[in-house]
C-alpha cells in the first residue's frame, strides 16, 4: 500500500513526519529515520483501524498574508 508522508523540519532539529490518510505523526533525526518511524506507527495504526481507500490525496500549497 502506498501512502503519503509529509515531512516538516523541526525547530529542535530533525523532522516531524505526518501521514494525512491516517493522521499518524512521528519524528526522526533524519528524513530516513522520520519515514521509518512513520512507517512503523502507520502499520500499527492500520492493524487496529483498516483503511478504506477513496482515492489519492492531493497535496498543494497556498499563501496567507502575514509574517512567517
Amino acid at each position: 500500500m502506498v501512502l503519503t508522508a509529509v515531512l516538516i523540519p523541526a525547530e529542535e532539529g530533525g523532522f516531524v513526519a505526518f501521514n494525512p490518510e491516517t493522521g499518524t505523526t512521528t519524528q526522526g533525526t533524519s528524513v530516513d529515520d522520520a519515514i521509518a518511524n512513520l512507517r512503523d506507527a502507520t502499520a500499527l495504526y492500520l492493524e487496529e483501524f483498516p483503511l478504506t481507500r477513496t482515492g489519492q490525496p492531493l497535496l498543494t500549497t497556498f499563501e496567507v498574508n502575514g509574517h512567517a
